[in-house]
């Protein structure tokens, strides 16, 4: 027989998925498309994603009527303009402030929000008071590699995802439907 699932009251929680292994956003996309069931409001703001490019999330999210904003240009440690990516980190954290200081969402996923933060073009101090003051049923996830410490303490949820095998050391390039 099987017993309805009773949930507990409706918290906000903060979420993180990091670690040098694959799934991080797969696992976070996981997360948007349960709560969208639900009938929550959700976004997901991706901080490496590219504008010029479209991914599968993209795709059905555009399908579904999902909001799924790429804000970035690719920045990464192999970058050839450091001062351009460090601009457009700050510009896309100021539309992440924004939208958690709305209110307006169920579930906010901030993709790769750890990277500019390790890099040092983001103030930890920052995230961490926008996070702590948002509205108290926001749930937010947060997904990188390399999460810093005292973001993980104040979560409620920290997943570390390990690397065991890739595909790409064997010289598997990344595959469309997999990982774009």
């Amino acid at each position: 027989m099987e017993r309805e699932i009773q949930p507990g009251p409706r918290r906000g929680l903060l979420m993180i998925h990091t670690g040098d292994g694959k799934g991080k956003t797969t696992a976070a996309l996981g997360l948007l498309f349960r709560a969208l069931g639900r009938n929550f409001k959700v976004i997901m703001l991706q901080f490496l994603k590219s504008k010029k490019h479209i991914y599968g999330e993209h795709l059905l999210a555009e399908k579904l009527g999902v909001e799924i904003q790429p804000l970035g240009d690719g920045f990464s440690w192999e970058s050839k303009n450091i001062e351009t990516d460090k601009s457009l980190a700050r510009e896309c954290w100021n539309t992440c402030r924004n939208v958690i200081e709305s209110g307006k969402y169920d579930l906010v996923i901030l993709d790769e929000l750890t990277y500019p933060i390790n890099y040092g073009w983001l103030p930890l101090e920052d995230v961490i008071s926008v996070l702590k003051k948002r509205d108290s049923n926001m749930h937010v996830v947060i997904t990188g590699r390399n999460a810093p410490q005292p973001l993980m303490e104040i979560a409620d949820l920290v997943s570390d995802v390990h690397a065991v095998k890739h595909p790409l050391k064997s010289g598997i390039r990344a595959q469309i439907g997999i990982e774009m």
